[in-house]
């Protein structure tokens, strides 16, 4: 590949990356799909998969939105039984959701065929790609992450 300057390179990636989201999309043949729970309604159902029962007031700041609009989210959660409210016994102005078995299956199933689809198509590459993707992924993460800490609100 010939040194392409950083526009370049912002002008390919925006022209690559919706390509690669989109086909990975196309790929995913599970309820996240087929339009049965939305991406945000997937993220918050996964972190309470991994961290178990979480205030409402931490849901919305880990997700960057208002806690009003994490209340409507997680009623349709609520809604299709993946997720519970529960009060806290000494404080009920304190609720937390909990993923149900519904909801911990839904992650599962949908973690395992996103698992599969990515083995399928990094099966093609080089284990020297693989990895190069691994760590230029995980680099720019760690930026988003820093940049985050920086300025919250994103702005």
């Amino acid at each position: 590949m010939t040194h392409l300057s950083l526009s370049d390179v912002a002008d390919r990636i925006g022209e690559v990356f919706p390509l690669v989201i989109r086909g990975f999309i196309k790929r995913q043949a599970n309820e996240l799909c087929r339009g049965k729970i939305t991406m945000p309604q997937f993220i918050i159902l996964d972190c309470l998969h991994r961290q178990g029962e979480t205030r409402m007031t931490d849901l919305a700041k880990f997700m960057g939105v208002t806690t009003p609009a994490m209340t409507g989210i997680v009623e349709r959660l609520v809604k299709y039984q993946y997720a519970e409210r529960v009060f806290d016994p000494d404080d009920r102005r304190i609720i937390k959701i909990k993923v149900t078995a519904k909801g911990s299956s839904l992650v599962k199933r949908i973690t395992r065929q996103r698992h599969q689809m990515i083995t399928d198509i990094f099966g093609k590459l080089s284990f020297k790609d693989r990895e190069d993707y691994l760590r230029i992924i995980t680099r720019i993460r760690d930026i988003l992450k820093a940049q985050e800490q920086v300025s919250p609100g994103g702005s």
